[in-house]
């Protein structure tokens, strides 16, 4: 009886999961010129104007041509943002719509529930990365030396971000806390995260400084699946990224577990 009922209450737990995951896939697929092809259109300008034109300048960089240098960042770049901005978006847009207070009362558990909705973040990231990694290989040849590497790497960025969205929606009130992070904290953080450039060209202080970025540790152990190399050292880096993990989950469990802002 114990294991019958051990059974079906797995077996609800994953019907939840599952309905929230599909719900956010459909919706990304669904709007997909707002979730799918802005990414695309943005890498393309990025391999254009800094590959072609600033990159015939620039020549090589980590000893390979520049062009393939940044294409790791942009391809991480475009994870982040969509990871992190499908979960704020969708789990703030429930509290709007008063829908998440239905989800809420239902039997799942509350850890259910944000793995549903990080799960649909990791799965825009992921998509969106793949997207961009196609426009990639139109200007220049990507060849993987370390896939598991490259795969877990998008993996964990995905879901900390993801993780990170769903504590921005949580506290969000409107529509514009929901962007402040990504204008004024994660765009600088990626901009000077080593997408464009290796930390080698910085002086010192710079240098220092950098590895406080927990992006640039995140792109460089994704430019090492492709290139590599790196700028970091790669077992920290995964350390980092699987440390954040674990921390942002247990702050977001917390805060729903306190319904912190969902009865805002």
């Amino acid at each position: 009886m114990t294991r019958e009922f051990s059974r079906s209450r797995a077996s609800v737990r994953w019907i939840g999961f599952k309905t929230i995951v599909m719900r956010e896939m459909g919706r990304i697929l669904r709007i997909w010129g707002q979730t799918i092809v802005p990414s695309a259109v943005t890498a393309t300008l990025y391999f254009v104007i800094f590959g072609s034109l600033i990159g015939r300048r620039v020549g090589t960089m980590g000893g390979v041509d520049y062009m393939q240098y940044i294409a790791p960042g942009l391809i991480m770049m475009s994870v982040i943002t969509n990871a992190y901005a499908n979960v704020s978006s969708s789990f703030f847009g429930a509290k709007f719509q008063r829908f998440l207070e239905e989800i809420s009362v239902s039997p799942q558990p509350n850890w259910v529930i944000v793995f549903g909705y990080v799960g649909g973040g990791v799965l825009r990231g992921l998509l969106v990365g793949a997207v961009v990694t196609v426009v990639s290989l139109l200007f220049t040849h990507l060849s993987i030396h370390h896939l598991l590497a490259t795969l877990a790497a998008a993996f964990l960025t995905a879901m900390v971000f993801s993780l990170a969205g769903f504590i921005n929606g949580v506290f969000a009130k409107n529509f514009d806390q929901v962007n402040w992070i990504p204008t004024f904290i994660l765009t600088p953080l990626t901009y000077f995260g080593g997408v464009f450039y290796s930390i080698d060209l910085l002086p010192d202080w710079a240098r220092a400084a950098s590895f406080v970025n927990p992006v640039l540790h995140m792109v460089s152990a994704f430019r090492y699946g492709f290139l590599g190399t790196a700028d970091v050292h790669v077992g920290v880096a995964f350390s980092i990224m699987t440390l954040a993990v674990v921390v942002l989950f247990a702050i977001a469990l917390t805060l729903m577990n306190r319904g912190t802002g969902l009865r805002d």
